[in-house]
């Protein structure tokens, strides 16, 4: 089964049995707002360098990209939380694609606003093993060019369905990552860009194989 049919079914279930009308039209509001804002356009794309980070893991520590792109590539996830099911099935299929992705080389982390307690809490709950990365406020996904602010109509609705982001995110700015996924080659150029304002849309972790094959052989 794929990512994308999983997520499909989780929102088929989602809109036809628990959510009430007023929520669904509210969500489906907020994509269709954010798509047409052309939010997508303005994130990095193929070609573009990729900002630098240092940012902490669940434990504190400081992860360094230019660390991690001196070992080899770089498949960076931007996570939203823990709050987001569509966003944990996403982690889920990462660490299934995860032992793949460093055959190739690469290193793979997720970057999440959210704290380091609900980072520590998406691992295990998910099954991770990969580092979910503490981007408070959102400031390397603004560099990522991923960050938006969520319209006070969709505020409430969060707070009525529990996922109050400013509880997840122990800060009130009222901003998401868009979920994305980049490929960074060790030069420091993004050699994959997928990037949905659709958060229920979801791109294979397969999809960054061939990229991570084709860094190997420019290598060699």
């Amino acid at each position: 089964m794929t990512l994308q049919s999983k997520l499909d079914a989780l929102k088929h279930e989602f809109e036809t049995k628990k959510a009430p009308p007023a929520v669904v039209e509210a969500l489906h509001r907020a994509v269709n707002d954010l798509i047409a804002s052309g939010a997508e356009e303005k994130a990095l794309k193929i070609g573009d360098t990729a900002p630098t980070f240092s940012l902490p893991n669940p434990t504190g520590e400081l992860v360094s990209s230019a660390e991690l792109l001196a070992k080899g590539p770089l498949v960076v996830s931007f996570y939203r939380g823990v709050w987001c099911p569509y966003c944990n099935l996403d982690l889920q299929a990462l660490e299934e694609a995860r032992k793949a992705i460093e055959a190739r080389g690469a290193t793979l982390v997720a970057i999440s606003q959210q704290t380091a307690a609900n980072s520590r809490k998406s691992q295990r709950e998910n099954n991770v093993e990969f580092a979910i990365l503490g981007d408070k406020g959102g400031v390397v996904a603004e560099k990522f060019g991923v960050r938006w602010t969520l319209p006070d109509y969709l505020q409430v609705i969060h707070k009525k369905v529990g996922a109050d982001i400013t509880v997840f995110n122990d800060e009130n700015s009222w901003t998401l990552p868009m979920p994305a996924r980049f490929v960074i080659s060790q030069n420091g150029i993004i050699e994959y860009a997928e990037v949905n304002a659709d958060y229920t849309q979801r791109p294979e972790p397969s999809e960054v194989f061939s990229v991570l094959d084709r860094l190997q052989v420019a290598v060699k």
